[in-house]
Parts: C-alpha cells; sequence; structure tokens
C-alpha cells in the first residue's frame, strides 16, 4: 500500500494532467478570476470498487462539467498522514477545494483547514462534534432512511429469517445502519434476524469472501454490507444463490438475479453546490460550514433508494415506497420508539423520535440482531 501511495503521489507530482480535468495546467492557489478553479477529490479506495469510491468518483466527473471548474482525483489514499501529503499537493497545483471523502480522514482534514485558512476542505464521512474554522465544514446523508427500506426487501426475501450482514467497523454509521436494517427487516417479517460479522476494513476481498461464507454456513439467505466495496459480498453471495442488497452504488447488473435493491450515493447535487457557495465567496456561515446532512423530509438525502431487482413483488415495491413517503415527512424516522436494545433496555421511548445527533451516539444494537460490537479506540 505504501508503495502504491508514493506512486500515486509521484505521478501527481510529475504529471498533473493524470489527475487534472484535461491536461491544462491547474489555476494557481486562491485564484479563480480570469481562471478556473481547482477541485481536489480524495479517495481511499479505487474508483472502480462499485460502491462509495466509485460513486464519488462519478460526483467527481460531474464537477468537471461544471463551468470555470477543474478537478484533480487522487484513489487509494489510506486514512493516514498520506492524506496530509495528498491535499497538500494538490494545493501546490492550485487546488482551492478540497473534497476528503473518507470516514478516517477527518482528523487530517480538519488539521490541513487550520493550517491553510486560504483552502476550504470537506470532510465527507458524517456528523462530527466540536466547532470548525471558516473554511471546513463535514457533508454526509441520513444513510440509515434508505437502509431501512432494504431491510424491509431482505425481510420479505428471506425463506431462513436469517439476514446477514457484513461491516467494516464499529462507527456511529454503522451501528445506525445495521438497526435500521434489522427495524426494516422487522417491518415485512417479524421473524426475521440480522447476523453479523466484522472484517475491520473498509475493503478486504479475502475477509469479506470468508464472511459470507460463515454467515451462509450459519443459514443466512439474504446478505447485506457497510463496505467500501462489494463485489466480493455480492460475488460470493450470487455463488450461493442467495439475495443481496447493496449500500453505497447500485450493482444490480453485478448482482443479476439476486439483486433486491439497495442504496446508492448521489454526491453531484451536494458537492456542485458546495463547489458554488465557496465560488461567490458565501461559504463562511453557510450550513456547508458545519455538519450538513441531508434526509428524505428535506428532500436532499445524497443516498437514494436504488433500483429493485426482478424478485421483488410489486406488493413489497408499494411497501417499500409507503415507508419512504412516510419517512419523507417532517420529523419521522425509522428510530420512533419504543426501540430496544439487544438487552431489552430502552433505546428509545415509546412516541419519542430520534434526532440525527441522536442517531450518531447510539453504542447498542436493537433486538433482533445477532453479534456483538467489537471495542473500538475511536
Amino acid at each position: 500500500m505504501k508503495k502504491r501511495m508514493k506512486l500515486v503521489l509521484a505521478s501527481i507530482l510529475a504529471a498533473g494532467c493524470l489527475f487534472a480535468s484535461g491536461c491544462n495546467a491547474p489555476a494557481p492557489s486562491g485564484s479563480t478570476s480570469g481562471s478556473s478553479t481547482t477541485v481536489g477529490v480524495i479517495m481511499t479506495g479505487s474508483s472502480h470498487d462499485s460502491g462509495y469510491n466509485e460513486a464519488v468518483a462519478d460526483a467527481a466527473a460531474n464537477l468537471k462539467k461544471m463551468s470555470g471548474v477543474s478537478v484533480i482525483t487522487a484513489e487509494q489514499i489510506p486514512e493516514t498522514n498520506a492524506v496530509t501529503d495528498t491535499m497538500q499537493q494538490m494545493a501546490d497545483q492550485g487546488a482551492t477545494i478540497i473534497f476528503a471523502t473518507s470516514y478516517g480522514y477527518f482528523k487530517y482534514a480538519l488539521a490541513f483547514a487550520k493550517k491553510h485558512p486560504d483552502i476550504t476542505v470537506l470532510h465527507q464521512g458524517g456528523y462530527q462534534d466540536g466547532t470548525f474554522p471558516a473554511n471546513f465544514g463535514t457533508y454526509w446523508g441520513a444513510a440509515y432512511e434508505p437502509v431501512a427500506l432494504g431491510g424491509m426487501a431482505a425481510g420479505k426475501a428471506t425463506k431462513t429469517n436469517k439476514l446477514g450482514f457484513v461491516y467494516a467497523f464499529p462507527i456511529a454509521q454503522s451501528i445506525a445502519n445495521i438497526d435500521a436494517f434489522q427495524l426494516g427487516a422487522a417491518m415485512t417479517n417479524p421473524n426475521a434476524k440480522t447476523y453479523l460479522v466484522n472484517t475491520s476494513s473498509w475493503c478486504d476481498p479475502v475477509k469479506q469472501k470468508e464472511a459470507v461464507n460463515a454467515l451462509s454456513a450459519q443459514g443466512v439467505d439474504v446478505f447485506s454490507q457497510h463496505q467500501d466495496c462489494q463485489t466480493t459480498v455480492i460475488q460470493t453471495a450470487k455463488a450461493k444463490n442467495a439475495k443481496v442488497v447493496g449500500y453505497h452504488y447500485d450493482a444490480s447488473e453485478l448482482a443479476g438475479s439476486s439483486w433486491l435493491t439497495g442504496s446508492a450515493w448521489n454526491w453531484t447535487s451536494v458537492m456542485k453546490s458546495i463547489v458554488t457557495t465557496v465560488k461567490q465567496g458565501k461559504f463562511k456561515g453557510s450550513k456547508y460550514n458545519a455538519n450538513w446532512i441531508g434526509t428524505f423530509a428535506n428532500g436532499d438525502n445524497p443516498l437514494e433508494l436504488a433500483s429493485f431487482g426482478s424478485s421483488v413483488d410489486s406488493e413489497t415495491r408499494s411497501a417499500i415506497k409507503t415507508e419512504q413517503k412516510k419517512l419523507s415527512k417532517k420529523g419521522a424516522s425509522v428510530f420512533t420508539g419504543p426501540i430496544y436494545c439487544q438487552d431489552g433496555t430502552e433505546l428509545v421511548k415509546a412516541g419519542e423520535v430520534a434526532t440525527y445527533q441522536d442517531v450518531n451516539n447510539f453504542s447498542c444494537l436493537v433486538k433482533g440482531v445477532v453479534g456483538t460490537l467489537p471495542s473500538t479506540s475511536d
């Protein structure tokens, strides 16, 4: 990985047009008058992962179509000081806006923004506590909303009442997605349970294959995941004639008849809006100079319900669409009480609705989830 990182960074230095929009030299740092604004987009994985990073790459490609904008991209940059080096290389090429698009980039992106007040830095990865400098913000979506809808499809499709969920790290987003997936499954099948396997990696095909095999041996016949790359999970599940609910990217073509539905990021709108806000000199104090969260209720959730597979009947599709309409009403949430943790303690009281901030602080798995969370120092 280190060797690959060095090669990527060296290529940025030696041949800017490798990552830039076209092969024109980027505009000088901070210069937008009479020339293009240079935007940097950094990804932790491959831009062809049929998952999280490919969705980011699609948005970066659309940013290139904006008038007066050039784009530099870098992929497979680990969540280490390597991202700081990459941001610096982009700044040296004239980038005045940088999107650091992985969860683990946060502390590096924030530190870089503090040291470079002339560069606007955006972190893609969810709600973060604390105050931000005038040139920094985070953006994300209420991912658990469409994930719950996918859970509905899974609950209806299972013949064994056993659903599998392969996740990377026990972070707030993953816990919320696991819980929402189970809550959604229970809407269509009260007997459905969600079985967990943790890989401790955003993209490790070997561990993903082992996880699917282990869950399959327990009788799981529908799989979902919170991994950056989903190709291996899908292919392994497909080989076992199991069904799949995707995450991050619409991989219906890859999954074929195994595809039920999923959640797919569409970052283009929010990223374009951020770039426009910065170019207009209106970023400071804007909604993006904070924790921006898109939701169904606001009509701006960047995580959308993906396409339905051929095996999803009209009744199930209608039920999912009806629930989506409910979640689109102000104040609605899949996390409406009463909701209980595995051990029976009350997570959300009857009649109460958890806010995004509440959900971001959940640390328990809901009833119906089988498995435990590993300890984390994060």
